[in-house]
């Protein structure tokens, strides 16, 4: 067995400690997910006998169709590490251990339908229910109020357009437009910023009423995204950038990775 691992290659040019070391990273990484479609992970390491010390070149994952927590559609996720410390007893037996935490360079693409799924899980639309806010006392006498319907449209140069629906106390639905520009805050919140309200969209008789209510859900979507509520197991994710690109929303930074996902 150690022998293949120092000398020998395989046909594919893969030497058999990588193959191992890929099989493995595959099954861990696809536990930090609730669905998963395809993983593919690429090891390196050349010469291959550092692999019996536990350094490798680098570490990439490629992942598409994933699922976050049940509810968080993401297109593609990856990440690409530089040199990498393993504790290679660990990989026998089945499992990855790093010696110490590692950084990788990271993409997530987020498409505009799993966008919207992602508006109507639990953990989504119950900061959106039976609101009390000040700015909306004297439109509302005090009574909570409701977004019960989110919908999105990426827009080009990193803006949002949301077409929503606020419930009010005595039950009537006011149909919200409005447009945003999407902008990061230290690197792992979400903003909603320069929020423009859209009144042709919205019926004359309503426009006041449906103003005030799209700036306040403006204001509850500022401080609503925030990456440190959807952790991965072992993985920090922290955002440089993003931008709109047609009906796909494309995040860049990188992974702060501690650990890697323990199996089940």
């Amino acid at each position: 067995m150690f022998g293949n691992l120092t000398g020998s290659t395989a046909p594919s040019g893969s030497d058999w400690g990588e193959r191992m070391l890929n099989t493995v990273a595959s099954q861990s990484i696809r536990h930090l997910f609730s669905q998963c479609d395809d993983v593919e992970v690429v090891i390196r390491c050349n010469p291959s006998s550092k692999l019996l010390q536990g350094s490798i070149d680098s570490f990439k994952m490629n992942g598409r169709g994933l699922v976050i927590r049940r509810d968080f559609p993401v297109e593609k996720m990856s990440f690409e590490t530089d040199a990498v410390a393993l504790d290679f007893s660990s990989i026998l037996s089945g499992k990855i251990r790093l010696k110490q935490p590692t950084q990788a360079v990271a993409e997530v693409i987020l498409c505009e339908d799993g966008i919207n799924q992602s508006f109507k899980a639990e953990l989504v639309t119950k900061r959106l229910r039976n609101l009390d806010m000040p700015a909306l006392t004297e439109l509302t006498g005090g009574a909570p109020v409701s977004f019960p319907e989110v919908q999105v449209q990426l827009l080009p140069q990193n803006r949002l357009r949301i077409s929503a629906k606020a419930e009010l106390p005595n039950n009537s639905i006011v149909p919200i437009c409005l447009t945003v520009t999407l902008a990061i805050e230290r690197r792992r919140r979400i903003l909603f910023k320069d929020p423009q309200f859209e009144a042709d969209a919205v019926p004359e008789s309503l426009r006041e009423t449906s103003r005030t209510l799209a700036a306040a859900l403006a204001q509850i979507l500022d401080n609503m995204v925030d990456l440190d509520r959807f952790d991965l197991d072992g993985v920090m994710m922290r955002l440089n950038r993003l931008e709109t690109q047609g009906k796909k929303l494309i995040f860049s930074g990188y992974a702060q990775i501690d650990h890697f996902p323990r199996n089940p």
